[in-house]
Protein backbone atom coordinates (compact mmCIF):
# COMPACT_ATOMS: atom_id res chain seq x y z
CA UNK A 1 0.00 0.00 0.00
CA UNK A 2 2.91 2.82 1.08
CA UNK A 3 4.80 1.45 -1.46
CA UNK A 4 2.55 2.13 -4.07
CA UNK A 5 1.54 5.12 -2.84
CA UNK A 6 5.15 6.41 -3.07
CA UNK A 7 5.90 4.92 -6.68
CA UNK A 8 2.80 6.74 -7.29
CA UNK A 9 4.30 10.44 -6.21
CA UNK A 10 7.74 9.67 -7.35
CA UNK A 11 6.00 9.45 -11.19
CA UNK A 12 3.62 12.28 -10.35
CA UNK A 13 6.89 14.52 -9.11
CA UNK A 14 8.93 12.86 -12.83
CA UNK A 15 5.87 15.18 -14.49
CA UNK A 16 6.43 18.18 -12.50
CA UNK A 17 10.11 18.62 -12.57
CA UNK A 18 9.94 18.49 -16.70
CA UNK A 19 7.23 20.66 -16.35
CA UNK A 20 7.95 24.11 -18.65
CA UNK A 21 6.27 26.48 -16.14
CA UNK A 22 7.66 27.03 -12.73
CA UNK A 23 4.49 28.47 -11.38
CA UNK A 24 1.94 25.80 -9.47
CA UNK A 25 -1.98 27.49 -8.08
CA UNK A 26 -2.39 25.34 -4.86
CA UNK A 27 -5.78 25.13 -3.63
CA UNK A 28 -6.24 23.67 -0.01
CA UNK A 29 -8.56 23.38 2.74
CA UNK A 30 -9.17 25.61 5.17
CA UNK A 31 -9.27 23.37 9.04
CA UNK A 32 -5.95 22.96 10.51
CA UNK A 33 -4.94 19.84 8.40
CA UNK A 34 -5.90 22.27 5.19
CA UNK A 35 -3.97 24.69 6.60
CA UNK A 36 -0.92 22.55 7.37
CA UNK A 37 -1.02 21.06 4.19
CA UNK A 38 -0.86 24.41 2.66
CA UNK A 39 1.74 25.11 4.42
CA UNK A 40 3.91 21.91 3.40
CA UNK A 41 3.21 22.39 -0.39
CA UNK A 42 3.77 25.90 -0.44
CA UNK A 43 7.21 25.89 1.70
CA UNK A 44 8.55 22.34 -0.91
CA UNK A 45 7.16 24.12 -3.99
CA UNK A 46 9.17 27.51 -3.30
CA UNK A 47 12.00 25.58 -2.19
CA UNK A 48 11.81 23.72 -5.50
CA UNK A 49 12.21 27.40 -6.97
CA UNK A 50 8.61 27.80 -8.27
CA UNK A 51 6.39 30.36 -8.18
CA UNK A 52 3.43 30.10 -5.98
CA UNK A 53 0.04 31.05 -6.01
CA UNK A 54 -2.01 29.65 -2.98
CA UNK A 55 -5.64 29.68 -2.19
CA UNK A 56 -8.03 28.82 0.04
CA UNK A 57 -11.04 26.87 -0.13
CA UNK A 58 -13.89 26.00 1.92
CA UNK A 59 -14.90 23.21 -0.72
CA UNK A 60 -13.82 22.88 -4.52
CA UNK A 61 -17.10 24.25 -5.69
CA UNK A 62 -18.05 23.36 -9.63
CA UNK A 63 -18.85 27.19 -10.40
CA UNK A 64 -15.24 27.81 -8.97
CA UNK A 65 -13.57 24.79 -10.47
CA UNK A 66 -14.87 25.84 -14.20
CA UNK A 67 -13.19 28.78 -13.24
CA UNK A 68 -9.74 27.80 -12.80
CA UNK A 69 -10.03 25.64 -15.29
CA UNK A 70 -10.35 28.14 -18.10
CA UNK A 71 -6.12 28.18 -18.12
CA UNK A 72 -4.84 26.04 -20.17
CA UNK A 73 -0.50 24.51 -19.42
CA UNK A 74 -0.71 25.15 -15.99
CA UNK A 75 0.29 23.46 -12.26
CA UNK A 76 -2.27 22.82 -10.25
CA UNK A 77 -2.66 20.83 -7.10
CA UNK A 78 -5.72 20.42 -4.78
CA UNK A 79 -4.72 19.75 -1.14
CA UNK A 80 -7.01 17.97 1.71
CA UNK A 81 -9.68 17.95 -0.57
CA UNK A 82 -10.86 16.48 -4.48
CA UNK A 83 -10.40 12.76 -3.81
CA UNK A 84 -13.68 11.87 -4.95
CA UNK A 85 -13.87 14.34 -7.63
CA UNK A 86 -10.74 13.56 -9.83
CA UNK A 87 -13.64 12.28 -12.61
CA UNK A 88 -14.92 15.82 -12.74
CA UNK A 89 -11.39 17.26 -12.77
CA UNK A 90 -10.49 14.83 -15.65
CA UNK A 91 -13.94 16.37 -17.69
CA UNK A 92 -12.75 19.67 -16.99
CA UNK A 93 -8.93 19.59 -17.26
CA UNK A 94 -9.06 17.33 -20.62
CA UNK A 95 -5.43 17.04 -21.29
CA UNK A 96 -4.31 20.55 -20.99
CA UNK A 97 -3.11 21.26 -17.64
CA UNK A 98 -0.68 18.84 -14.92
CA UNK A 99 -3.15 18.55 -11.79
CA UNK A 100 -2.31 16.55 -8.59
CA UNK A 101 -4.37 16.02 -6.10
CA UNK A 102 -3.31 15.15 -2.51
CA UNK A 103 -6.08 14.34 -0.88
CA UNK A 104 -7.25 11.70 2.15
CA UNK A 105 -10.92 11.23 1.87
CA UNK A 106 -13.03 8.93 0.23
CA UNK A 107 -10.98 8.75 -3.89
CA UNK A 108 -12.39 8.05 -7.16
CA UNK A 109 -9.31 7.34 -9.59
CA UNK A 110 -9.06 10.16 -12.30
CA UNK A 111 -10.12 9.08 -16.33
CA UNK A 112 -7.17 11.74 -17.79
CA UNK A 113 -3.69 10.75 -17.53
CA UNK A 114 -2.66 14.22 -16.54
CA UNK A 115 -4.45 14.09 -13.71
CA UNK A 116 -3.06 12.21 -11.01
CA UNK A 117 -5.05 11.52 -8.09
CA UNK A 118 -2.11 10.93 -4.94
CA UNK A 119 -4.81 10.21 -2.53
CA UNK A 120 -4.24 7.16 0.03
CA UNK A 121 -7.84 6.21 -0.02
CA UNK A 122 -6.66 4.78 -3.64
CA UNK A 123 -3.73 2.67 -2.23
CA UNK A 124 -5.85 1.14 0.64
CA UNK A 125 -4.77 4.02 3.65
CA UNK A 126 -8.21 4.82 5.31
CA UNK A 127 -8.16 8.82 5.63
CA UNK A 128 -9.80 8.85 8.89
CA UNK A 129 -7.31 6.32 10.28
CA UNK A 130 -3.80 5.89 8.49
CA UNK A 131 -2.99 9.33 6.78
CA UNK A 132 -4.12 13.14 7.29
CA UNK A 133 -4.40 15.41 4.19
CA UNK A 134 -1.25 17.28 6.03
CA UNK A 135 0.81 13.50 6.06
CA UNK A 136 0.03 13.13 2.52
CA UNK A 137 1.59 16.34 1.26
CA UNK A 138 4.36 15.83 3.41
CA UNK A 139 5.12 12.41 1.93
CA UNK A 140 4.89 14.33 -1.68
CA UNK A 141 7.19 16.63 -0.24
CA UNK A 142 9.94 14.84 0.63
CA UNK A 143 9.74 12.34 -3.12
CA UNK A 144 10.05 16.12 -4.42
CA UNK A 145 13.19 16.65 -2.05
CA UNK A 146 14.25 14.61 0.98
CA UNK A 147 15.29 17.80 2.18
CA UNK A 148 12.11 18.38 3.11
CA UNK A 149 11.66 16.06 5.61
CA UNK A 150 12.42 18.95 8.47
CA UNK A 151 8.53 19.61 7.67
CA UNK A 152 7.47 16.49 9.22
CA UNK A 153 6.28 18.21 12.77
CA UNK A 154 3.87 20.53 10.52
CA UNK A 155 2.32 17.35 9.69
CA UNK A 156 2.01 16.14 12.63
CA UNK A 157 0.39 18.94 13.84
CA UNK A 158 -2.39 18.50 11.11
CA UNK A 159 -2.91 15.25 12.09
CA UNK A 160 -3.79 15.54 15.16
CA UNK A 161 -5.45 18.37 14.48
CA UNK A 162 -8.19 16.14 12.39
CA UNK A 163 -8.46 13.95 15.47
CA UNK A 164 -8.25 10.40 14.39
CA UNK A 165 -6.18 8.21 16.33
CA UNK A 166 -6.58 4.64 16.97
CA UNK A 167 -6.87 4.17 21.12
CA UNK A 168 -5.83 7.76 21.48
CA UNK A 169 -2.93 7.70 19.42
CA UNK A 170 -1.41 8.50 16.06
CA UNK A 171 -1.28 5.83 13.73
CA UNK A 172 -0.50 4.41 10.11
CA UNK A 173 1.92 7.52 8.50
CA UNK A 174 0.70 10.18 10.49
CA UNK A 175 2.54 7.95 13.38
CA UNK A 176 5.70 8.12 10.93
CA UNK A 177 5.62 11.87 10.19
CA UNK A 178 5.00 12.16 14.04
CA UNK A 179 8.20 9.89 14.88
CA UNK A 180 10.47 11.77 12.40
CA UNK A 181 9.53 15.50 14.20
CA UNK A 182 10.46 13.63 17.19
CA UNK A 183 13.74 12.03 16.08
CA UNK A 184 14.36 15.82 14.99
CA UNK A 185 13.94 17.10 18.16
CA UNK A 186 10.65 19.32 17.11
CA UNK A 187 7.96 16.72 18.94
CA UNK A 188 7.61 15.38 22.15
CA UNK A 189 4.91 12.55 22.98
CA UNK A 190 3.85 11.95 26.16
CA UNK A 191 1.44 9.17 27.24
CA UNK A 192 -1.73 10.06 29.26
CA UNK A 193 -4.76 7.90 30.39
CA UNK A 194 -6.71 8.18 27.10
CA UNK A 195 -3.65 7.64 24.36
CA UNK A 196 -0.81 10.15 24.07
CA UNK A 197 -0.46 13.63 23.33
CA UNK A 198 1.53 15.73 21.28
CA UNK A 199 3.55 18.33 21.74
CA UNK A 200 5.59 21.09 19.41
CA UNK A 201 8.76 22.19 20.80
CA UNK A 202 9.71 25.59 20.96
CA UNK A 203 11.85 27.89 21.30
CA UNK A 204 9.53 29.39 24.47
CA UNK A 205 7.70 26.49 25.16
CA UNK A 206 6.11 23.04 24.40
CA UNK A 207 2.60 23.82 22.63
CA UNK A 208 -0.04 21.32 22.37
CA UNK A 209 -0.49 20.26 18.63
CA UNK A 210 -4.58 19.53 19.76
CA UNK A 211 -4.68 23.27 21.24
CA UNK A 212 -2.53 24.68 17.97
CA UNK A 213 -4.96 22.68 15.68
CA UNK A 214 -7.70 24.10 17.48
CA UNK A 215 -6.03 27.83 16.29
CA UNK A 216 -5.28 26.86 13.12
CA UNK A 217 -8.95 25.49 12.76
CA UNK A 218 -10.69 28.80 14.03
CA UNK A 219 -7.89 31.13 12.49
CA UNK A 220 -9.46 29.13 8.78
CA UNK A 221 -13.05 28.50 9.65
CA UNK A 222 -14.22 31.27 12.04
CA UNK A 223 -11.91 34.22 10.14
CA UNK A 224 -12.26 32.63 6.37
CA UNK A 225 -13.76 35.95 5.48
CA UNK A 226 -11.52 37.71 7.34
CA UNK A 227 -7.97 37.04 6.20
CA UNK A 228 -7.61 34.24 8.99
CA UNK A 229 -6.20 31.26 6.12
CA UNK A 230 -3.41 33.53 5.63
CA UNK A 231 -2.77 34.36 9.08
CA UNK A 232 -3.05 30.54 9.72
CA UNK A 233 -0.53 29.75 7.28
CA UNK A 234 1.98 32.15 9.11
CA UNK A 235 1.32 30.23 12.50
CA UNK A 236 2.31 26.82 10.25
CA UNK A 237 5.39 27.94 9.29
CA UNK A 238 6.62 30.94 11.58
CA UNK A 239 4.33 30.19 14.96
CA UNK A 240 1.88 32.33 16.83
CA UNK A 241 2.53 35.55 17.60
CA UNK A 242 0.40 39.02 19.41
CA UNK A 243 -0.91 39.22 16.10
CA UNK A 244 -2.45 35.69 15.51
CA UNK A 245 -3.00 36.03 18.82
CA UNK A 246 -5.40 39.45 18.54
CA UNK A 247 -7.21 37.47 15.75
CA UNK A 248 -7.51 34.55 17.47
CA UNK A 249 -9.21 36.26 20.68
CA UNK A 250 -11.44 38.19 18.20
CA UNK A 251 -13.18 34.97 16.00
CA UNK A 252 -13.29 33.11 19.26
CA UNK A 253 -15.57 35.71 20.97
CA UNK A 254 -17.89 35.99 17.65
CA UNK A 255 -17.88 32.28 17.30
CA UNK A 256 -18.81 32.30 21.15
CA UNK A 257 -21.67 34.40 20.78
CA UNK A 258 -22.80 32.79 17.73
CA UNK A 259 -22.90 29.31 19.17
CA UNK A 260 -24.33 30.43 22.60
CA UNK A 261 -27.18 31.66 20.28
CA UNK A 262 -27.75 28.75 18.90
CA UNK A 263 -27.98 26.17 21.55
CA UNK A 264 -30.39 28.69 22.95
CA UNK A 265 -32.53 28.13 19.93
CA UNK A 266 -32.26 24.65 19.74
CA UNK A 267 -32.93 23.92 23.31
CA UNK A 268 -35.97 26.47 23.19
CA UNK A 269 -37.29 25.18 19.77
CA UNK A 270 -36.06 21.47 19.72
CA UNK A 271 -34.20 20.19 16.63
CA UNK A 272 -36.50 18.70 13.51
CA UNK A 273 -36.33 14.89 13.70
CA UNK A 274 -36.58 11.84 11.12
CA UNK A 275 -36.58 8.37 11.71
CA UNK A 276 -32.68 8.07 12.13
CA UNK A 277 -32.11 11.97 11.59
CA UNK A 278 -31.97 15.00 13.36
CA UNK A 279 -31.05 18.33 11.39
CA UNK A 280 -31.24 22.19 12.12
CA UNK A 281 -30.99 25.48 9.63
CA UNK A 282 -28.75 28.35 11.05
CA UNK A 283 -29.20 30.03 7.85
CA UNK A 284 -27.00 33.38 7.78
CA UNK A 285 -26.87 33.16 11.31
CA UNK A 286 -23.52 31.87 11.62
CA UNK A 287 -22.24 34.95 9.38
CA UNK A 288 -19.46 36.68 9.20
CA UNK A 289 -18.04 33.11 9.33
CA UNK A 290 -17.37 30.48 6.95
CA UNK A 291 -19.78 27.68 6.27
CA UNK A 292 -16.73 25.15 7.92
CA UNK A 293 -18.46 26.62 11.18
CA UNK A 294 -21.60 24.20 10.63
CA UNK A 295 -19.11 21.23 10.68
CA UNK A 296 -17.37 22.30 13.68
CA UNK A 297 -20.87 23.52 15.60
CA UNK A 298 -22.18 19.76 14.63
CA UNK A 299 -19.43 18.97 16.91
CA UNK A 300 -19.99 21.03 19.94
CA UNK A 301 -23.38 19.25 20.13
CA UNK A 302 -22.81 15.68 18.58
CA UNK A 303 -22.44 14.51 22.55
CA UNK A 304 -24.80 17.05 24.52
CA UNK A 305 -27.71 16.31 26.27
CA UNK A 306 -29.77 18.16 23.18
CA UNK A 307 -28.94 15.32 20.66
CA UNK A 308 -30.51 12.01 20.54
CA UNK A 309 -27.54 9.86 20.66
CA UNK A 310 -29.15 6.96 18.15
CA UNK A 311 -29.69 10.02 15.47
CA UNK A 312 -27.05 10.99 13.07
CA UNK A 313 -26.79 14.96 13.51
CA UNK A 314 -27.15 17.29 10.44
CA UNK A 315 -26.98 21.28 10.28
CA UNK A 316 -27.46 23.50 7.19
CA UNK A 317 -26.24 26.68 6.61
CA UNK A 318 -26.39 29.11 3.36
CA UNK A 319 -22.93 29.23 1.07
CA UNK A 320 -22.32 33.26 0.70
CA UNK A 321 -22.14 34.25 -2.87
CA UNK A 322 -18.58 35.07 -2.57
CA UNK A 323 -14.60 33.39 -2.57
CA UNK A 324 -12.49 35.02 -1.30
CA UNK A 325 -9.76 35.60 -4.31
CA UNK A 326 -12.06 34.96 -6.40
CA UNK A 327 -14.66 37.82 -6.16
CA UNK A 328 -18.74 37.30 -5.98
CA UNK A 329 -20.27 33.69 -7.22
CA UNK A 330 -23.76 32.79 -7.21
CA UNK A 331 -24.26 29.58 -5.52
CA UNK A 332 -28.00 29.76 -4.32
CA UNK A 333 -26.50 26.40 -2.20
CA UNK A 334 -26.59 25.46 1.45
CA UNK A 335 -23.72 23.22 3.34
CA UNK A 336 -24.65 20.24 5.24
CA UNK A 337 -22.52 18.72 7.43
CA UNK A 338 -22.83 15.41 9.29
CA UNK A 339 -21.51 13.85 12.84
CA UNK A 340 -22.33 10.97 15.19
CA UNK A 341 -22.36 10.65 18.84
CA UNK A 342 -19.78 8.68 20.73
CA UNK A 343 -21.96 5.65 20.69
CA UNK A 344 -23.11 5.71 17.24
CA UNK A 345 -19.26 6.24 16.14
CA UNK A 346 -18.50 3.26 17.45
CA UNK A 347 -21.52 1.68 15.61
CA UNK A 348 -20.25 2.31 12.43
CA UNK A 349 -16.58 1.61 13.26
CA UNK A 350 -18.20 -2.17 14.10
CA UNK A 351 -20.31 -2.05 10.28
CA UNK A 352 -23.83 -2.27 12.24
CA UNK A 353 -24.64 1.44 10.88
CA UNK A 354 -23.65 3.11 7.61
CA UNK A 355 -21.18 5.32 7.37
CA UNK A 356 -21.70 9.12 6.67
CA UNK A 357 -19.22 8.44 4.09
CA UNK A 358 -21.66 5.85 1.80
CA UNK A 359 -25.15 7.77 3.16
CA UNK A 360 -24.66 11.53 2.66
CA UNK A 361 -22.88 11.44 -0.76
CA UNK A 362 -25.75 9.05 -2.20
CA UNK A 363 -27.83 11.10 -1.43
CA UNK A 364 -26.90 14.20 -2.29
CA UNK A 365 -26.19 13.16 -5.84
CA UNK A 366 -29.85 12.02 -6.00
CA UNK A 367 -30.02 15.30 -5.65
CA UNK A 368 -27.96 16.76 -8.32
CA UNK A 369 -25.69 18.35 -5.38
CA UNK A 370 -22.01 18.33 -4.72
CA UNK A 371 -20.15 15.88 -2.89
CA UNK A 372 -16.83 15.43 -1.74
CA UNK A 373 -14.67 15.61 1.09
CA UNK A 374 -16.44 12.85 3.02
CA UNK A 375 -15.39 10.61 5.85
CA UNK A 376 -17.36 7.73 7.77
CA UNK A 377 -17.81 9.80 10.60
CA UNK A 378 -18.11 13.09 9.81
CA UNK A 379 -19.20 14.23 5.99
CA UNK A 380 -20.30 17.72 4.21
CA UNK A 381 -22.25 17.89 1.03
CA UNK A 382 -23.99 20.84 -0.95
CA UNK A 383 -27.82 21.09 -2.14
CA UNK A 384 -29.54 23.52 -3.89
CA UNK A 385 -31.62 26.23 -1.46
CA UNK A 386 -35.04 24.92 -1.49
CA UNK A 387 -33.89 20.96 -1.44
CA UNK A 388 -32.84 20.90 2.93
CA UNK A 389 -35.87 18.29 3.58
CA UNK A 390 -35.50 16.67 0.15
CA UNK A 391 -32.19 15.41 1.20
CA UNK A 392 -33.55 14.29 4.53
CA UNK A 393 -35.98 12.10 3.00
CA UNK A 394 -33.44 10.69 0.87
CA UNK A 395 -31.33 9.45 3.32
CA UNK A 396 -34.14 8.15 5.01
CA UNK A 397 -35.03 6.15 1.85
CA UNK A 398 -31.37 4.65 1.98
CA UNK A 399 -31.51 3.83 5.42
CA UNK A 400 -34.83 2.19 5.48
CA UNK A 401 -33.56 0.22 2.09
CA UNK A 402 -30.47 -1.08 4.10
CA UNK A 403 -32.49 -2.47 7.07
Amino acid sequence: MREALLTAMGNAVHEVRKWPQKEVRIFHHNDSDGLTSGAILTTAFERAGFKVQRSCLEKPYPKLLHKIYEQTGGLIIFADFAGRIAPLLSELNRGRNLTLILDHHVAEAATDPMVHNLDPDLYGLKGDRDISGSTTCYLFAKALDTANDDLAHIAAIGAVGDEFFVDGCLAGENRYAAKEAVNQGKLEIQKDETGERYFLQTAKKPVACDQLGAYLDTLGAAGYYQNGPDMGIRVCLEGACAESDRMLKKLQAVQHKAFEKEISKIQSEGLKKTANIQWFHVENRFAPMGVKMIGVFCDAIKNSETVDKHRYVAGYQIIPNEIPGFGPIEFNEVKISMRVSAQMEAEIRANKKMGLNILLPEATNKLGGFSDACHSLTAATTVAIGKEEDLIQEMEKILENQA
